[in-house]
């Protein structure tokens, strides 16, 4: 089969959310407001060991839509770094030259590995600085992004070729987005994202790197960053030991009351 034919079979095999998800995702306000219920249980979550946390937005957003995460995270005793460079307007030239000066710096300045996690596109830039940075990274957390997926299956890639000025076909040429990086990477998706078709989310299991997982909430694309649900896999996932022989387990569905409950079971 010719590249050209794999493709299109690709994106005919993964279509983009419909219509109705899309229109689900008005109800991103009433997922943060969520937050003000499930407080009680958020401050359940373990505390962090104060390390840094880099959090990288999504397309056409900036740090102000980050702001709530890394106060929570830092209620929980990590130091969240918002990534400091505007609106997301795509890899324009220095962004990612910018980023991979920003983790730098940010573990000189603590002596530690620092966690990228990031939203949406943002999460491309976590995983492939730390493909490019691993010596540096301890872990990688995503929030509804499309990596594993052609482009055509979100329902957001002409926003970003306007937003970017650059083709988002040739772009994904460049780069092995379904790679897992090297360190331990967790990929946090909703089966009712209108923006991103969840397969594109999905994390295959890799040989080189058995710390990968995917973990399934309840929650909009605009919305995820802003759900208690994936606030709380976050923390959990931040807290967890990395390492070679640091016992790293996978996400299990919490036991505080009011939270188990609002996590698919992921063998259904």
């Amino acid at each position: 089969m010719s590249l050209f034919r794999k493709k299109a079979a690709d994106a005919s095999s993964m279509p983009p959310p419909s219509l109705p998800l899309l229109a689900l995702e008005l109800r991103a306000p009433w997922e943060f407001g969520a937050v003000i219920a499930a407080w009680p249980a958020l401050k359940r979550a373990p505390l962090g060991d104060g390390h840094s946390v880099i959090v990288f937005p999504g397309l056409t957003a900036g740090d102000a839509t980050t702001a709530p995460l890394r106060r929570y995270l830092e209620f929980l005793n990590y130091r969240p770094l918002g990534w400091g460079q505007g609106l997301n307007l795509g890899p324009r030239e220095g962004v990612l030259d910018n980023a991979k000066r920003q983790l730098q710096a940010a573990c000189d300045a603590s002596g530690n590995k620092v966690s990228l996690v990031g939203w949406s596109l943002g999460g491309i830039y976590a995983r492939e600085l730390a493909k490019d940075m691993p010596g540096l990274v301890r872990c990688v957390v995503t929030l509804g992004t499309p990596f594993a997926g052609p482009h055509t299956s979100t329902n957001a890639w002409r926003i970003y070729q306007f937003a970017s000025g650059r083709s988002i076909e040739r772009e994904t040429e460049n780069y092995n987005l379904p790679e897992a990086p090297p360190v331990p990477t967790t990929s946090i998706y909703s089966r009712t994202d209108g923006v991103v078709a969840w397969r594109g989310s999905i994390q295959a299991p890799a040989d080189h790197n058995p710390h990968t997982e995917n973990i399934e909430v309840v929650a909009s694309h605009f919305g995820i960053g802003l759900n208690p649900s994936a606030w709380w896999a976050v923390a959990d996932r931040l807290g967890q030991a990395t390492g070679p022989d640091a016992g790293w387990q996978p996400f299990r569905r919490p036991k505080v009351p009011g939270l188990h409950l609002v996590y698919p079971d992921p063998y259904r």
